[in-house]
């Protein structure tokens, strides 16, 4: 996880803005809702691929987690960056609440009009509860292998609406970009778990 964190690092240190301007997003754009977001969301996914990484017998899935690990250690790097070149804090308001203004996220408010919780909007954002991580850990064999993909294609299934949001909303054309790759990409992956719980028998 180390390795990971330091690889994450480093690929964020290389990402390319220009230097801070009249366009640069502020604390409460989409861009910089987004970037905090889904760091966090990155971070479980992280998590979850690690885990499977370590245990699973699985070729297929093993080679499939340390990619997912990687890859979204770097995307999570680059979107730290971007708060710190755009001099933004790594925190601010509600998750979710710069979706709002989207048709994709119009839901993601209460009724009265109050923002989600943070557990509600973790919910919404597809991310595992504390007790789907346990038993992450605690399974092993077939049982490991199915419950980590019934579990990461709901997580992308819930990264997909925000990257829609940020390419609607958005203005920042890198942000724009990672948006698209990562709404492209988490749904071919989407695709290449379904046909592994298949090719396992998972139910």
């Amino acid at each position: 996880m180390l390795a990971i964190g330091a690889l994450a690092f480093a690929m964020g240190r290389f990402s390319t803005f220009a230097s801070q301007g009249a366009g640069t997003p502020g604390t409460d754009s989409p861009e910089a809702g987004f970037s905090r977001d889904m760091q966090v969301h990155h971070a479980q996914a992280i998590q979850m691929a690690m885990e499977i990484y370590r245990k699973t017998a699985d070729d297929e899935l093993r080679i499939f987690a340390y990619d997912i690990a990687t890859g979204q250690a770097g995307q999570r790097g680059e979107l730290y960056d971007w708060l710190v070149q755009w001099g933004l804090s790594q925190s601010g308001g509600p998750m979710m609440k710069w979706m709002d203004a989207s048709p994709v996220g119009s839901g993601h408010a209460m009724s009265d009009g109050a923002a989600m919780t943070e557990e509600e909007a973790r919910i919404e954002m597809g991310m595992a509860s504390a007790d789907e991580i346990i038993a992450l850990q605690a399974t092993t064999g077939q049982q490991a292998d199915c419950l980590f993909l019934g579990l990461l294609i709901r997580h992308h299934e819930g990264a997909i609406p925000m990257a829609e949001a940020l390419i609607e909303l958005g203005s920042d054309p890198r942000a724009l970009t990672v948006a698209e790759n990562i709404k492209n990409g988490q749904a071919a992956e989407i695709s290449a778990m379904t046909s592994m719980q298949a090719r396992m028998g998972c139910e």
